[in-house]
């Protein structure tokens, strides 16, 4: 079972970049994904979520029309499209899935798999 990010790097703010998390080993196109971030100490935090189908998905406040969440269970593949990006964004980004995926806004300890995370700096 694998989750592995991409798609990270160095951008000026005001720029865009996209995350891509490519998943292996098990079907996760019944699982709802999730983006997460952790900047250097602090706590890892939630960013985005989308259902299966890819119809609904939920955002941090922080990230609410800037970034947008996306899904191709063809390709097994989830994307985070991030615009207008901001020096505050700056941290490694997470995908992960939730087998259950009763809520989008499920805590961080609801998601069971993990993949390993892409840098992403965003400079001033």
């Amino acid at each position: 079972v694998q989750l592995q990010a991409s798609g990270g790097g160095l951008m000026q703010a005001g720029g865009s970049l996209r995350l891509s998390c490519a998943t292996s080993g098990r079907a996760f196109s019944r699982d709802v994904m999730g983006w997460f971030r952790q900047a250097p100490g602090k706590e890892r935090e939630f960013v985005a979520s989308i259902d299966w189908s890819g119809g609904s998905t939920y955002y941090a406040d922080s990230v609410k029309g800037r970034f947008t969440i996306s899904r191709d269970n063809a390709k097994n593949t989830v994307y985070l499209q991030m615009n207008s990006l901001k020096p505050e964004d700056t941290a490694v980004y997470y995908c992960a899935a939730d087998v259950k995926g009763l809520l989008l806004s499920a805590p961080i300890w609801e998601y069971d798999y993990w993949g390993q995370g892409t840098q992403v700096t965003v400079s001033s």
